[in-house]
């Protein structure tokens, strides 16, 4: 999208936003927090109020300059224009080769910290709910989990965090875990990339610590 000429900001805030902001991911949340969904809605609002806040960076440090890396970009030369069906398959086999080893990769150093993180370093600092948060957004970025199935991880841990860290747990991981920084700076600049998951960090600790603090 951004190659077809859409504002590098608008791009961000889909990238950002479509693995939380959708249909399938609300319901997984609503039923991994049944009893108590607060959490639910406060993660879809959050997740607005997040997205918008990181685009706004994005577009005041960077406007619409290009961001993206020299890519190569497959050509099918033998596929008439006209043919959209099978533009739309070499395309997505491309996509499919181009981007499978690099979450390969990702999901490969992700199952290595689920293996062997000790989760009892999580419980031991859940007493302090900035700290906390933090811990959790550092967690969620290892784990590297899928949207639809981070909300029941979670949830395993209501009886040990709060609803803040919870919160920071479900907005962060989506939008910047281990997959997506391998992701990012395979194509973007690295520039770029380092300092979008800086805007991203600050923004979704910021906006749930206030969330926190408004709802005490």
């Amino acid at each position: 999208l951004l190659k077809k000429g859409m504002p590098l900001h608008i791009g961000v805030v889909i990238l950002v936003g479509a693995p939380i902001l959708n249909p399938i991911v609300f319901a997984a949340t609503f039923y991994a927090f049944q009893s108590n969904t607060s959490i639910v809605y406060s993660r879809m609002g959050l997740s607005v109020v997040a997205c918008i806040l990181i685009g706004l960076c994005v577009y005041f440090f960077f406007r619409n300059s290009n961001q993206l890396r020299d890519v190569y970009v497959h050509e099918h030369e033998e596929v008439k224009v006209g043919n959209k069906i099978k533009q739309t398959l070499y395309h997505a086999s491309d996509e499919f080769f181009d981007m499978g080893k690099y979450l390969l990769f990702g999901a490969l150093v992700a199952s290595l910290f689920q293996t062997f993180l000790d989760r009892q370093l999580l419980t031991n600092l859940a007493s302090n709910d900035y700290m906390s948060s933090a811990v959790m957004m550092g967690f969620a970025y290892v784990l590297s989990l899928c949207s639809e199935a981070d909300a029941f991880v979670a949830s395993s841990f209501s009886h040990t965090f709060s609803p803040t860290a919870l919160l920071a747990f479900l907005l962060y991981g989506p939008m910047m875990d281990f997959k997506n920084t391998i992701l990012l700076l395979s194509f973007f600049k690295k520039r770029f990339a380092f300092s979008l998951i800086l805007i991203i960090t600050v923004i979704v600790y910021l906006v749930v610590m206030t969330y926190g603090i408004v709802s005490r």
